[in-house]
């Protein structure tokens, strides 16, 4: 979905980024607004504020910190991820996506104060651990790069220190303004992937399993750590032989020796997700499967039903890559022995999991890590 309408903040406005953004898309789209509630009220009285937020991008400060924890899910096992917040939403427009009804209104914003940003990266590099951080929670990382030079910016600076990792997560093809960076290993640069049909069905604008290998492939080619994440996985007929043969395509292309990690993750979701579906995709029938309330609140697919696709995944990636590190996200003990044979041990073992991965594939120095 094209951008048609740039607001930007009136206390951001002359910040460096704003003028180069605005060119790219076109000045005569923009105009300077005091506050966001401007903004929130030209999307909100659209018929669809969901798509229309989409359309309508708003130039503003981040007042809070760029760098945060991820939320995780208490009682479910989290991986330690920080997150890096550059912005919030999507162009894209996925069946699935928890965007959908958690910002109120959805507004596709874009933090211009990349001096704070910075600042805080410094302070970051300079704790004694190593750092996993991503851009991709509340956005997808590439988005930006048709307006916007902050991935390789990010990728530049990461490449300066060897204390923490960059995670660029995408289900775009973006990749061809940053092949030519110096990276160091300090990006790893990752994908969503699915099968063709829930592509196809429920993941809209975003680019198509093979451009995404190709990306990947063109990465990997350019010496950058990859990752991978099927997730979130759907559960319909014939799905455990579709999730196999992307596997097969994956490693086809891919070499396993290039692969930082890859995880798992099945569909879930906040009910007051299920109306927004039914309303902006009625013909999806994502929402209808063998649900249960987790304990986290969200909807999970009936347990015997993730462990069984979890397996059949799993042995496809190990047939492959039989020590690759694989592990499942937001995802319980039970659930990760009957799933994948272990489970990561002591309060910190995923943690210490991914970390070592990092140190191995990233260059990140050992001696910062956890344990």
């Amino acid at each position: 979905m094209p951008v048609d309408r740039i607001y930007i903040e009136s206390s951001a406005a002359q910040l460096p980024a704003v003028e180069d953004i605005v060119r790219r898309i076109d000045p005569a789209r923009a105009s300077i607004v005091e506050d966001s509630q401007t903004v929130y009220d030209a999307v909100l009285k659209a018929k669809d504020p969901v798509s229309r937020g989409k359309q309508v991008l708003y130039l503003t400060q981040n007042r809070g910190p760029f760098v945060r924890n991820c939320p995780g899910t208490r009682n479910y096992t989290c991986c330690g991820y920080r997150i890096l917040h550059v912005g919030t939403y999507c162009v894209m427009d996925c069946a699935y996506c928890i965007l959908q009804s958690y910002f109120h209104p959805p507004v596709l914003q874009f933090f211009v104060n990349h001096d704070d940003m910075h600042r805080e990266l410094a302070q970051l590099f300079a704790e004694e651990r190593i750092s996993r951080i991503g851009t991709g929670e509340f956005t997808d990382s590439l988005i930006w790069e048709r307006w916007t030079p902050l991935c390789r910016d990010l990728i530049d600076t990461f490449a300066g220190q060897d204390r923490a990792v960059l995670e660029l997560k995408t289900k775009t093809a973006a990749v061809a303004r940053l092949l030519d960076r110096e990276h160091r290993q300090k990006t790893i640069m990752a994908w969503s992937l699915n099968t063709e049909r829930i592509i196809a069905e429920e993941e809209r604008s975003t680019a198509s399993l093979e451009a995404r290998l190709t990306a990947a492939a063109k990465c990997a080619d350019r010496g950058y750590p990859l990752a991978f994440h099927f997730d979130p996985m759907m559960i319909y007929e014939g799905c455990e032989a579709e999730y196999r043969q992307v596997v097969d395509r994956l490693f086809a292309r891919i070499p396993s020796s290039a692969v930082v990690w890859i995880s798992m993750g099945t569909f879930r979701f906040m009910p007051a997700l299920k109306a927004v579906v039914e309303r902006r995709f009625p013909r999806s029938k994502i929402i209808y499967g063998e649900f249960v309330p987790g304990l986290d609140g969200k909807m999970r697919y009936f347990s015997p039903l993730r462990i069984r696709l979890y397996r059949e995944v799993a042995e496809a990636i190990r047939a492959h890559a039989p020590d690759i590190t694989l592990y499942l996200c937001m995802e319980d003990e039970k659930t990760w022995q009957r799933s994948l044979g272990f489970f990561p041990q002591g309060k910190d073992g995923l943690n210490q999991m991914l970390d070592e991965a990092a140190v191995r594939h990233c260059g990140l120095l050992k001696s910062l890590t956890r344990f």
